[in-house]
């Protein structure tokens, strides 16, 4: 079958290592469906992986693709839920010590076919095109479980997002909005300030801009360029979540403000299947869809890999076939 994968890991040159190519078709084992995908999208989690981060030099070549949208045997459209779990754990799904997700233990799903187990699969909305249902398993699940399960927040607060246009913070405007939070965005660009506009945001900024007023909420992806100004546009008793930094490790930690005004810090990682399930609901009832920014078939992998390590996003790029 076709795939997109990784031959070997490239820590300095990512793309080097990306293959668009043949692999043998995967055949499910007990417990396992197949399922033949429609679409697939990209995540910060697949470039890190083609630099050999989180993955033993044995594993390759390891197909890249975490999320994945498409079709069972018997034609039921379903969504995959990337998180795999040891089969005896039974509690949150994400503080598994032995969890792992694709393109870890099992290929990932930039192929043809993607072998998963039975419990990795949900029913796609018939509201979402393969495209947008693709987008759901890490992007928006990390997102909506910062958002409804970590932050505490309510109706009528008011929360800033670090980053205007990449997956997770499309998906924190669109789900505060629809969580009748007031939403305020930083944009490093005029135009990823006008998405963020175009997407319900209330009000846009530059990085590091000085708000109007102090916010209940912020929530952090990008790590060292933005951790100063969310821990200071916090009021006494915010709380600042956070789920990755895509810039490093910032160079303070901030305490004596976070210890002296109260705030609380919280990491989030991906989501429950649970989660997953109720954010289906969700986009059904509520009318929700995921922003594509950028959506292109899978042989032409490394133009969107290019796009996401060079910053070019205005939502999330999706593969197709």
């Amino acid at each position: 079958m076709r795939a997109v994968y990784a031959d070997r890991p490239s820590p300095d040159a990512p793309l080097h290592a990306l293959v668009v190519g043949e692999r043998p078709d995967p055949e499910p084992g007990p417990g396992q469906v197949a399922v033949d995908v429609r679409a697939a999208s990209l995540n910060m989690h697949d470039v890190w992986t083609l630099r050999g981060v989180g993955i033993k030099a044995e594993q390759f070549p390891m197909i890249l693709g975490m999320d994945a949208a498409g079709t069972l045997e018997d034609g039921s459209e379903v969504v995959v839920y990337p998180v795999v779990n040891d089969p005896d754990w039974g509690g949150d799904r994400t503080l598994d010590p032995r969890r792992s997700m694709l393109t870890e233990d099992l290929q990932g799903s930039f192929a043809e076919r993607v072998v998963v187990p039975k419990a990795n699969v949900l029913p796609k909305p018939t509201s979402l095109s393969f495209a947008e249902a693709a987008c759901l398993g890490t992007a928006w699940l990390t997102a909506y479980r910062m958002l409804t399960t970590r932050s505490g927040l309510h109706a009528g607060q008011t929360m800033l997002v670090q980053g205007a246009s990449g997956g997770v913070s499309t998906a924190l405007i669109t789900l505060g909005v629809a969580a009748g939070l007031r939403v305020w965005v930083t944009g490093s660009s005029q135009e990823k300030r006008d998405l963020a506009s175009k997407l319900g945001a209330h009000a846009t900024f530059e990085p590091g801009a000085r708000l109007p007023e102090r916010v209940d909420g912020v929530f952090d992806s990008v790590g060292k360029a933005t951790w100063s100004h969310s821990i200071k546009s916090l009021k006494p008793g915010g709380v600042l979540v956070t789920c990755g930094a895509t810039t490093g490790e910032p160079d303070s930690a901030e305490l004596t403000r976070i210890f002296f005004l109260q705030l609380r810090v919280i990491g989030s990682t991906m989501g429950t299947r649970q989660e997953l399930a109720d954010l289906l609901t969700l986009c059904e009832t509520a009318d929700l869809h995921p922003q594509v920014g950028l959506e292109l078939p899978m042989e032409q992998a490394p133009e969107a890999f290019a796009a996401m390590i060079e910053g070019r996003t205005a939502g999330k790029i999706v593969l197709t076939r």
